[in-house]
């Protein structure tokens, strides 16, 4: 009996060993690379407003006073203090509020898109406007099997999905690589779409290059899913033995 109660624990080790291992094939991205491979980078996405956007819209020439009218700040000039300029927020209609202009529809528009229109509407009253534009709101949130899960700020127009797994510290050893999710928003629709990073196609994805707000979410593998199980289990074992003892040392007390 004594050494069946020993072998209990033996094999239960080694079932836990088993199901937390993890082979080169479950961890490794971009198997089907071959050495000095070169891949033309196709994928011509190109970032476009949402509604809900917050953009930073700046005109200058080089008559000062003619472009101010162009550019809303607020504060400033008491005790010194710098004035503030304000941003533009999208609409639910598409549009923003674009200083003696009006009304402007942005949703769908690439920045270069929206620049070129800006400098359209604002010819009658500048000369060669220069126009920056900047998205105030850029963030991406990875979620699930990484080491550093959140949200996280975007400080250009573009980022790969690498670039947003490297901010979260890259996938945890239970990660599943090739079952990444990107959920995507377009003006309250969500789209879902799967990425395979154990093969080199990911980097031909619509959703390699993430556009602001999507939600990149990496599911468990079975390692995971069964060291969980067994967490459980033992928990509630645990839990049961802490029970069992108590009460056979009140028993054996009041005996």
């Amino acid at each position: 009996m004594r050494s069946k109660a020993w072998a209990f624990p033996l094999i239960a080790l080694a079932a836990l060993i088993m199901t937390s291992c993890a082979s080169r094939k479950d961890v490794v991205y971009f198997q089907n690379t071959g050495d000095f491979e070169t891949l033309v980078d196709k994928n011509s996405i190109t970032p476009k407003f949402k509604v809900d956007d917050v953009l930073s819209i700046y005109v200058s020439t080089l008559d000062n006073e003619a472009s101010a009218p162009f550019n809303l700040f607020r504060g400033g000039s008491e005790g010194g203090l710098r004035p503030e300029q304000v941003d533009y927020l999208i609409d639910k209609d598409g549009e923003i509020d674009f200083p003696v202009v009006g009304k402007i529809k942005v949703a769908g528009l690439s920045s270069e898109e929206l620049r070129v229109l800006l400098r359209e509407q604002l010819s009658e009253y500048l000369k060669d406007p220069i126009i920056n534009i900047r998205l105030r709101n850029f963030t991406i949130t990875v979620l699930g099997e990484v080491n550093r899960p959140g949200t996280y700020p975007v400080e250009g127009e573009r980022i790969t999905i690498l670039e947003a797994l490297g901010l979260a510290n890259d996938l945890t050893i239970k990660g599943k690589r090739e079952n990444v999710m990107v959920i995507r928003d377009f003006d309250g629709t969500k789209v879902y779409h799967r990425i395979n990073l154990k093969r080199k196609e990911a980097m031909s994805s619509p959703v390699y290059y993430l556009t602001q707000n999507d939600v990149v979410y990496v599911e468990p593998n079975q390692s995971a899913i069964t060291s969980s199980s067994l967490d459980n289990r033992a928990t509630i074992a645990i839990s049961i033995a802490s029970i069992l003892i108590t009460s056979t040392v009140i028993f054996i007390t009041r005996r």
